[in-house]
């Protein structure tokens, strides 16, 4: 082929492929136009939507958004009452007076400011420290104060010989007293509300007076606030008990204005929408139930003039009321108080020094009282503090008082037979101490076995669960499933578990790690794990009530916030049922039979609970040790006792959970054990009888 006819062939080519790709270009920039009407329309129309439809909307949005509001100080808290309606914690206006520094005031206007406010208020200036005056007396005078520097000084502050700060020592340890002797009471009190003025942060609040403040004294400040740059006024409120100290610390706490939000909380409030200085529960019931108590802040709208306009009126947090019947609360706690110091002069009482008391429905789960009293021996004086928050925190040996799921781990595996009789008597392991009942009650069975608290009977038991076989002072070996199935069976009793007690505290109690065969011998007495006395109390609801493990709670109903008497209920907090122990019915009547023998003559627990209630229950009696002299070593073995039961038998409406560690220790002086466990049972029940009968 030519060149000619090649080149005519090549620009052929080329221009059916500048035509093709022509064409695709014109398509692209066709589709391009359309897409682009389309959006044109789009707009157009979304404007018209915005602008013309929803035109009022968003003006308001817009006006919402240049809204300056600020809200109020934290509303009062909800008020806290009692099962019967009995106000056990409420609010009592305070008034205050306060201060904000405004940015670029002056020395010299900020003590113009503390003696024209020391004119209105009367301030306690008995305690005002000579470091305040020479403070005051520098600001005033400081030409005077200069003066008083040397030469020799200015020139080695020059020299960097001394700093800035020896300096102003140097000004303050030069002020002499006859210069401070010229002060009047007057000057003392400015000098005073200076120093609050200058408090802590620059931006913090400053707390002026908030206490005796007359009403006079507040009408003149808060018709002046206009000429007093910076002060300002508010009426405050704060926690009264009508009760004093009765239950408090279950009642909780709440922060100040002035600190606000918890620290540690701080991220977790503001989140819920919490400002930083508003007022939150810290601890127990206060903190629990926050989210009811928290009161609602009035809301003000800040105009052109700088002036608030209420915009939205703040109410008072929803009122609550407790399962607590306070005064049979109050009666508890008299007698725990007076029993602690009983048992203090008796023998052999050195390491005792708590006991604790709870008193729940068993058949909601419902706590009337809950109170545990400590003493501490002060020389010749005792010193009585509230141990209540113990209940839920202080794991303690409980002994024979949790038979009852001991035995029916015995039914339940089928070791132990309704009826079947056991020779008590003691048991030895090789290498190991003599395992014995109190003392030998012969012939004994199943019911026997808990009225008279024998412990043989509950080794033979374990043993076999264990799947071992006994001989005397032979190494004994057990399937160490044992501890789990005992575990298992005492945590649908509560034992060895959270209880869901409604307080955001709660221990679980100490579970051991050795599964020696010995262990799950002491286990089945309960002598081995530890448990709280919230657990021994959900413990013995659930024989009272026939199996069902109840949530124990405070809170019984929460109430719209209006004056007396509560009308508009918001929340009412029903029994929750956590579990039903996994038994047969007839075993646990069995274990209930045992626990009225137990209460009946000649039981161990005869005498605690007065006869004509018809009773029932189990005492308890545990090997403790204690730190004797503070060096962090267990060092003293002591006795514990423990009772729980409940009333009537055939009926229950009530339990009793008493507990009192270290009530003996072996001093060498004598044998006596303090019976301060039952004279506490006696009279709380007693009492209780004597209300709600």
């Amino acid at each position: 082929m030519s060149y000619t006819k090649r080149i005519f062939k090549n620009n052929k080519f080329n221009y059916k492929k500048y035509r093709n790709l022509k064409e695709i270009i014109e398509k692209r920039f066709n589709i391009l136009i359309v897409l682009l009407v389309i959006v044109i329309i789009v707009l157009i129309l979304n404007l018209f939507y915005l602008q013309i439809i929803q035109n009022e909307y968003y003006v308001s949005q817009v006006e919402t958004l240049n809204q300056n509001t600020v809200e109020g100080s934290t509303a009062p808290r909800g008020r806290i009452y009692d099962r019967n309606g009995i106000l056990i914690v409420n609010n009592k206006a305070i008034k205050v007076i306060y201060y904000n520094k405004t940015s670029g005031i002056t020395t010299a206007k900020e003590i113009e400011l503390a003696y024209k406010v020391a004119d209105i208020l009367e301030m306690d200036i008995s305690n005002v420290s000579e470091s305040i005056l020479k403070t005051f007396w520098l600001k005033n005078n400081s030409d005077i104060a200069i003066s008083r520097i040397t030469d020799e000084e200015w020139t080695a502050l020059d020299e960097r010989k001394i700093t800035s700060e020896d300096i102003e020592d140097l000004k303050l340890e030069r002020i002499t007293d006859e210069d401070l002797s010229l002060y009047t009471d007057l000057d003392i009190e400015a000098a005073y509300i200076y120093s609050l003025m200058n408090e802590g942060y620059y931006s913090a609040e400053k707390i002026i007076k908030e206490e005796d403040i007359s009403d006079e004294e507040f009408a003149i400040m808060s018709e002046s606030i206009g000429d007093l740059t910076g002060f300002n006024t508010r009426v405050d409120w704060e926690r009264v008990y009508p009760y004093g100290n009765v239950f408090k610390t279950i009642l909780g706490t709440v922060s100040t204005s002035e600190s606000g939000l918890p620290y540690e909380l701080k991220e977790y409030y503001l989140n819920k929408g919490y400002s930083l200085n508003d007022r939150v529960g810290l601890s127990y019931l206060e903190y629990q139930y926050e989210d009811y108590l928290r009161g609602t802040a009035n809301v003000y709208e800040i105009n052109d003039a700088g002036e608030q306009i209420l915009v939205e009126e703040g109410t008072r947090g929803n009122d609550i009321v407790l399962t607590i019947d306070i005064e049979l609360q109050k009666k508890v706690e008299e007698i725990l108080v007076a029993e602690l110091i009983k048992a203090k002069e008796e023998d052999n009482t050195d390491y005792y020094n708590r006991s604790f008391v709870i008193i729940t429905d068993p058949d909601t789960g419902e706590i009337l009282v809950m109170a545990g009293k400590q003493i501490i021996v002060d020389g010749d004086d005792y010193l009585i503090y509230d141990y209540t928050p113990g209940i839920m925190t202080s794991p303690v040996v409980m002994g024979s008082a949790v038979k009852g799921a001991s035995q029916i781990v015995g039914y339940n595996t089928g070791v132990t037979e309704i009826g079947e009789k056991r020779y008590d008597t003691c048991v030895k392991i090789k290498d190991t101490a003599l395992k014995c009942s109190w003392t030998s009650l012969g012939l004994t069975d199943d019911i026997q076995a808990l009225k008279y608290s024998s412990n043989t009977y509950q080794y033979y038991t374990a043993i076999e669960v264990g799947k071992g076989t006994y001989s005397y002072n032979k190494a004994l070996s057990i399937d160490i499933s044992a501890f789990d199935t005992y575990r298992n069976t005492f945590a649908e009793f509560g034992l060895g578990v959270k209880t869901g007690i409604d307080l955001p505290v709660e221990s679980l109690g100490y579970k051991g790690t050795s599964t020696l065969p010995g262990y799950l011998l002491d286990f089945a007495i309960g002598q081995y794990d530890t448990y709280t006395p919230i657990q021994m109390a959900q413990y013995i609801g659930v024989i009272a009530n026939g199996g069902y493990r109840m949530q124990p709670y405070l809170l019984k109903a929460v109430y719209e916030p209006t004056d007396e008497p509560l009308t508009t209920i918001v929340y009412s907090n029903e029994p929750t049922i956590l579990n039903k122990v996994n038994t047969k019915a007839e075993y646990l009547e069995r274990i209930k039979l045992g626990f009225k023998a137990v209460l009946s003559s000649g039981g161990t627990g005869y005498g605690y609970i007065s006869s004509k209630y018809n009773p029932a229950g189990k005492t308890g009696t545990s090997q403790s040790f204690v730190d004797s002299d503070g060096d962090g070593v267990i060092d003293t073995e002591t006795i514990t006792n423990t009772f729980v039961g409940y009333a009537p038998y055939d009926n229950p409406v009530v339990t009793f959970t008493v507990i009192s560690p270290d009530i003996y220790y072996d001093s060498g002086k004598s044998t006596y054990q303090s019976k301060v466990n039952k004279r506490i049972t006696q009279q709380v029940s007693q009492k209780f009888f004597e209300i709600y009968q």
